[in-house]
């Protein structure tokens, strides 16, 4: 599975030293991940990413997991999918902190899991994000912003995803937002798309999306966009998606179908993100 865009050369965030008041949970170091390709027999096509072959960054007060390539974490066949180019599963300790560090052409979605992240930035922007709160950053022209766990003992969690934008330079923004999770339940819940009033507002062809389903629970997700493709990722639980068996942490994208099937084989909660697919393979 490649992208070839003339713009894909964006590198990670160096991860930079900081301090942290406790000791991050133990689990297993993986230095490379593998990307699982699918072979379907419906007509549609997919990639499986199994939780366990994902890519990771450590430090004293960070455990960085990485569904695409990222900071000193490479592996060619997984760049990417789609227009999605990021996806980071980060546990920020305590005291610990992102210093200021540049961003330019890329639309940068945080949904916070648990604590609060402060954002500060160059332009004036700051702000505590909260859990069941969302964050869309305009990265444009650039910006520099510094992400810190607003507390000096309690774990943060968050989700951070980056979206190549549907236009070059321009302006920075920010933005954030707190969603009802009563809005998600056994139900999709919009988190951020291109349609003015409907959520917050990202440049792109993209829809995220938050459901959290009881078990034995069966739902489908119509593909908004034509030609668009979707990346499932289990937040919590187990279930299957066309056919296909996931876990906590796994991430399955789908694309070539007009929908897809989510059976909640547990209590299960996910995020769809649903974005264009240039030159997918």
């Amino acid at each position: 599975m490649k992208i070839f865009l003339p713009f894909l050369a964006v590198a990670g965030i160096v991860i930079l030293t900081g301090c942290a008041s406790e000791t991050a949970p133990q689990q297993s170091a993986k230095s490379v991940a593998v990307a699982q390709a699918v072979t379907p027999d419906t007509g549609f096509k997919s990639v499986l990413h199994k939780a366990d072959t994902r890519g990771e960054t450590r430090a004293s007060w960070l455990i960085g997991k990485h569904s695409f390539s990222f900071n000193r974490y490479y592996d060619p066949d997984r760049m990417n999918f789609g227009l999605l180019r990021v996806l980071n599963d980060d546990w920020i300790a305590g005291g610990g902190a992102f210093p200021m560090h540049p961003h330019e052409n890329m639309e940068i979605i945080t949904i916070q899991l648990e604590g609060g992240l402060q954002h500060t930035d160059n332009n004036g922007g700051q702000g505590v994000i909260r859990e069941n709160e969302v964050q869309v950053m305009s990265a444009g022209t650039g910006i520099r912003h510094s992400e810190a766990n607003a507390s000096p003992t309690e774990v943060c969690r968050l989700l951070q995803t980056w979206v190549f934008p549907n236009q070059m330079g321009l302006k920075p923004r920010y933005d954030q937002r707190r969603f009802d999770p009563a809005g998600r339940d056994n139900q999709w819940q919009v988190l951020a798309s291109p349609e003015e009033g409907e959520a917050l507002y990202i440049h792109q062809q993209a829809v995220y999306s938050r459901g959290a389903f009881d078990a034995g629970k069966t739902v489908k997700y119509p593909i908004r966009y034509a030609g668009n493709g979707v990346y499932a990722f289990v937040l919590e639980g187990q279930c299957t998606i066309n056919g296909q068996p996931l876990e906590r942490r796994d991430g399955f994208g789908v694309w070539e179908t007009d929908a897809i099937t989510v059976e909640a084989t547990t209590d299960t909660e996910l995020i769809l993100i649903e974005v264009p697919m240039i030159n997918q393979g």
